[in-house]
């Protein structure tokens, strides 16, 4: 996504009410290079400032203090959600990724977390190393398990978003849904019910 419809769909986005926004640009899939991804993550930050919403950065510790980020999340497979909290603990929110009862169950004995990403809920072409799909009803038990709050994750849609929702999940991160529709406000309400 060229960065100025990167910004034009972040901005709609937030006009339209979403309560979190999650700078990813990792991996293979990185679109730029540290100091490109420094400037458009900046701007990202601040657009997200103008409208009070928490800004997160996904794994990237250095960003995401660099930016004075509101929150970091990270998966099972990035750093280690211990180092995570000690380096940044006291100055942002802790996001982690659990996709079954087992990393669920020992997230729990961490202090410091401040949610969990389940999922996915749904096959998700955003993320071509995703966790075998859990479906709502895996959603629902990790839900209940879980003493914190729950982000549902993974191929939401429009048409889905309500099961999720009855879940008892808190919220549900959605990329592509958002990105590609023609009608952002629309999806958006959609999306919350």
């Amino acid at each position: 996504m060229p960065n100025d419809n990167l910004y034009r769909v972040v901005g709609q986005a937030l006009e339209a009410g979403i309560t979190a926004y999650q700078f990813r640009d990792k991996g293979t899939a990185s679109q730029f290079n540290e100091d490109e991804r420094f400037k458009v993550a900046l701007r990202l930050r601040k657009l997200c400032a103008e409208y009070q919403v928490p800004f997160i950065v996904d794994d990237d510790v250095k960003l995401a203090v660099a930016l004075r980020a509101d929150g970091i999340h990270v998966g099972q497979s990035d750093e280690k959600i211990e180092q995570v909290i000690s380096e940044v603990g006291n100055e942002m929110f802790i996001g982690l990724s659990c996709s079954n009862e087992t990393e669920l169950k020992d997230a729990e004995q961490v202090r410091g977390i401040a949610y969990y990403g389940c999922g996915p809920v749904y096959t998700t072409v955003s993320k071509a190393d995703a966790s075998p799909v859990i479906g709502t009803n895996g959603l629902s038990r990790l839900v209940k398990l879980a003493h914190r709050p729950v982000v549902a994750i993974g191929g939401i849609t429009t048409k889905t978003a309500k099961k999720v929702r009855q879940t008892g999940a808190k919220g549900a991160a959605v990329i592509s849904e958002i990105a590609q529709s023609p009608d952002i406000f629309l999806t958006v309400r959609q999306l919350k019910g």
